[in-house]
């Protein structure tokens, strides 16, 4: 489980960046490429290593003037930290 507390940022070997050829957000590593719906690219955007979980979710909430979103949020850092995708 990830804590509210750690401040996650890209593993060294991805790169996240606007794909026009996909129309969306995409994580760039050596072996190919992921295509992110625009939840997960939200939610790394905003995963700079400087931000901690709370703050990325009340960044998130306020940007989408939305709230209750920690589940949603900690669940995606959880599988993204199990692929590797962040640190």
């Amino acid at each position: 489980m990830i804590e509210l507390s750690a401040k996650p940022k890209l593993a060294r070997l991805f790169r996240m960046q606007y794909e026009e050829a996909q129309a969306a957000y995409v994580l760039l590593y050596p072996e190919g490429m992921v295509k992110l719906n625009q939840s997960a690219s939200e939610i790394l955007k905003r995963c700079d290593g400087v931000r901690d979980v709370t703050a990325i979710i009340a960044d998130i909430e306020q940007t989408f003037n939305a709230s209750g979103l920690e589940k949603d949020v900690t669940g995606f850092l959880e599988i993204a930290t199990e692929r590797g995708w962040i640190v």
